[in-house]
């Protein structure tokens, strides 16, 4: 076991985050905001000895990604299992909106992790489809005598599933991991001589 640490990083602000919209799969892109957030984590993350930064597909991830990629000069490599989780019906409306069509179910979706938006994923699916992501690199530097760090570059939603996910948490207790700044970040690590995940730090940045 020489996979250490893992950073994973929402991406910076979009027209649809500032707006108040459901993202989910839809393809939005970052504002002057958002590539400025970007662009102030990238000297911060890039103090950190990442092995390898993996992003998901979708473009404001990718650019905050690429942000640092450049501060650290590593290259980048994209698997959409990283995507945010897929919202279905609720995809580019407010939270007010879905609210009044359908009262509660913004409450319901957030308490319970396996409650499904309708046409979409739940949370428990999304860590389903990325805790792969994490094996794989697990398995890659299993005989790697090195310590290793890598950087996931993802969506709030996902990144909070996954941190539950790998901190092998009750499904109940999952709620209790909150949202996430844009360009914030969490930190899992582990010890050679403990090989669980613990959480070291979430929703740090500038």
């Amino acid at each position: 076991m020489t996979l250490r640490r893992i950073t994973l990083l929402r991406h910076g602000q979009t027209e649809y985050n500032a707006g108040g919209r459901m993202q989910g799969h839809l393809d939005t892109k970052l504002t002057a905001d958002g590539r400025a957030q970007a662009a102030a984590a990238a000297p911060l993350l890039a103090g950190f000895p990442f092995d390898r930064i993996v992003t998901s597909d979708l473009s404001r991830a990718y650019d905050t990604a690429t942000a640092v990629a450049e501060a650290t000069g590593l290259p980048l490599a994209v698997d959409k299992r990283l995507r945010e989780t897929h919202l279905g019906d609720w995809q580019g409306r407010t939270v007010a909106d879905i609210e009044a069509g359908d009262p509660g179910a913004i409450a319901d979706w957030r308490s319970d992790p396996r409650w499904i938006p309708p046409g979409g994923e739940s949370r428990i699916d999304v860590v389903t489809r990325s805790m792969p992501v994490v094996d794989e690199l697990d398995a890659e530097y299993a005989d790697d005598p090195a310590e290793r760090s890598v950087l996931l570059v993802a969506h709030g939603g996902m990144i909070a599933g996954l941190v539950c996910g790998l901190l092998e948490l009750p499904e109940t207790a999952w709620p209790v991991i909150g949202g996430m700044g844009n360009a914030k970040w969490a930190v899992v690590a582990r010890r050679a001589d403990h090989p669980r995940w613990r959480l070291s730090g979430y929703n740090i940045g500038a």
